[in-house]
């Protein structure tokens, strides 16, 4: 009899959850931050070692969204590619955005050696696939742009040697950056929890945030564990940012994503698969991304459904997540998938990750995928410069922050249907 179908995030699944004292809330903290996930405890830890106190408070358990549910892929790049951001900020300031991307992946490697995480990072670079030819010519010409003008480490792999860096016969080339890299995402997020909770910052799990409001110069912050007073809010909730700020819900588009993991491979299947055990991902819209985890699974993800997770979407989802694996490798017909799980991602209406104020609160969002890395950043540069000469001097602090086209999305799932269809469209014309 096949074993059951686990219906929970492989990731944290085989970790060892974060010890976390369960600690009173403080009467008052000079930072409040709206969620323990990466960027959460990466701002904390930076107050926290710069002699601030400040307090993370959580709506679940510590790294419970989606920064332990992820693909654990740290890379390089923006959503966007570099001929957009060039195209819409100007070569100098698209220059800025992709060397904080290439920063914020240094970043992990030195907060994961200086913390003592043991998390599997690793530098194993990424492979960006091209579903149809079009893709793989534009993949050429991104190319030539990242290293003209970005001094990108990239080289391209045509079809015929893509044998070297994949077992599959479903794509038209690839791109390689060599500087993304790999991890296990609840190990960091656990890891980040200790290192901020010994240099000093509170951490205070099943607190759900339910009010902020001004008092003067500072603010009440109400919670399911009670009241603190706080001079200065970060919300880090990304995905998961609820009505307590709207004017921050109403700028973001939570996004589902869903994720599959096979049993451990053999050896020899993992080598045939993935012969550089890279982080991979296609061209598409409705893309897919895999990956081997240090136990050798393959771990297969995708917008399956673009709503949010729930029990049904999850099973929904790893029947299509299997489907589309078997497209890539059909040789894996008869390996089991033992994991499935959703979680959401926030995407903002430019598809650009921002740090600011709105309302009179900070916050740091809008990863769009790539919130391994970027969360690190920007919770590390809101931690380090909160009250200094540098604050607001990220590259991701000088954009303009749009709301929805037309004031259109009001946190309703029938625009999230009507997304995924228009991008389904795009994926079939492109």
């Amino acid at each position: 009899m096949p074993a059951e179908l686990k219906e929970r995030s492989y990731w944290r699944d085989s970790v060892a959850p974060a010890e976390i004292a369960r600690n009173s809330l403080p009467a008052r903290a000079e930072v409040a931050v709206i969620g323990a996930g990466i960027t959460g405890l990466c701002a904390a830890l930076a107050l926290a070692r710069r002699g601030i106190s400040v307090a993370v408070l959580e709506t679940h358990t510590i790294g419970w969204g989606a920064s332990s549910r992820n693909g654990g892929m740290v890379l390089t790049g923006l959503k966007l590619g570099a001929d957009t951001l060039i195209a819409r900020y100007g070569v100098e300031q698209a220059q800025r955005l992709y060397q904080a991307s290439v920063a914020s992946v240094d970043l992990v490697a030195h907060l994961v050696e200086r913390e003592g995480i043991d998390c599997h990072f690793t530098r194993c670079g990424h492979l960006a696939l091209a579903s149809k030819p079009a893709h793989y010519q534009y993949y050429i010409r991104s190319a030539e742009l990242l290293e003209r003008q970005f001094s990108a480490p990239v080289h391209l792999v045509p079809r015929s040697q893509l044998r070297d860096e994949i077992g599959s016969e479903a794509y038209f080339g690839a791109l390689v950056d060599e500087a993304s890299g790999g991890i296990h995402p609840a190990r960091y997020v656990a890891g980040l929890a200790r290192a901020a909770a010994s240099a000093g910052a509170t951490l205070h799990e099943q607190a759900c945030v339910e009010r902020v409001t001004r008092q003067g110069l500072r603010w009440r912050v109400e919670t399911a564990r009670g009241a603190l007073d706080a001079g200065e809010i970060l919300v880090a909730s990304s995905g998961y940012t609820g009505p307590v700020v709207p004017a921050l819900q109403r700028k973001l588009l939570p996004i589902g994503s869903y994720i599959i993991a096979t049993e451990p491979l053999s050896a020899e299947q993992a080598r045939e698969i993935s012969p550089r055990a890279r982080m991979m991902y296609d061209s598409r819209h409705f893309l897919h991304y895999f990956r081997l985890t240090p136990d050798r699974r393959l771990l297969f993800g995708g917008r399956a459904r673009f709503v949010p997770e729930t029990q049904a979407t999850i099973r929904e989802s790893a029947a299509v997540l299997r489907q589309g694996m078997l497209t890539v490798y059909p040789q894996l017909q008869s390996v089991r998938v033992a994991y499935a799980w959703g979680g959401t991602l926030d995407f903002t209406y430019d598809t650009m990750p921002h740090l600011g104020q709105v309302d009179g609160c900070h916050y740091a969002l809008g990863y769009a995928g790539h919130g391994v890395a970027l969360a690190s950043l920007l919770g590390t540069e809101f931690g380090e410069s909160l009250g200094t000469a540098a604050m607001g001097s990220s590259p991701f602090a000088q954009l303009p922050f749009p709301g929805a086209p037309l004031g259109i999305y009001q946190g309703k799932s029938g625009f999230l249907k009507l997304a995924a269809l228009w991008y389904r469209l795009l994926d079939w014309i492109a």
